[in-house]
């Protein structure tokens, strides 16, 4: 029987953590560059907007925090590179046979 070799594909490896860390930089870039614009209009609006530039300055770190920790999710499971074949187990050795 012809024994089967499992070919892992590089599309099956989870992303690098450096690729991972770059995307999570940059979402939480772009959220503090919007806070940085809710702060800067607090000092050119009145009324309720003045409010809701403010709150949103305030609340913005928060939930720009949980978008960057977010990170990408692995799907599936990874394989080791390589064929591994796993070893087969022996039979028993009956009594009076030598190995």
């Amino acid at each position: 029987m012809a024994k089967q070799q499992v070919i892992s594909s590089i599309t099956a490896l989870p992303r690098s953590p450096q690729d991972d860390r770059h995307d999570r930089m940059i979402k939480y870039l772009i959220a503090m560059a919007v806070r940085l614009v809710c702060i800067a209009m607090c000092f050119f609006v009145t009324g309720w907007w003045l409010a809701v530039f403010a709150i949103a300055a305030i609340v913005l770190p928060y939930f720009a925090v949980i978008l960057a920790n977010v990170g990408h999710q692995v799907e599936g499971q990874v394989e080791r590179p390589g064929s591994i074949v796993p070893l087969q187990q022996r039979e028993r050795p009956v009594d009076g046979d030598l190995l």
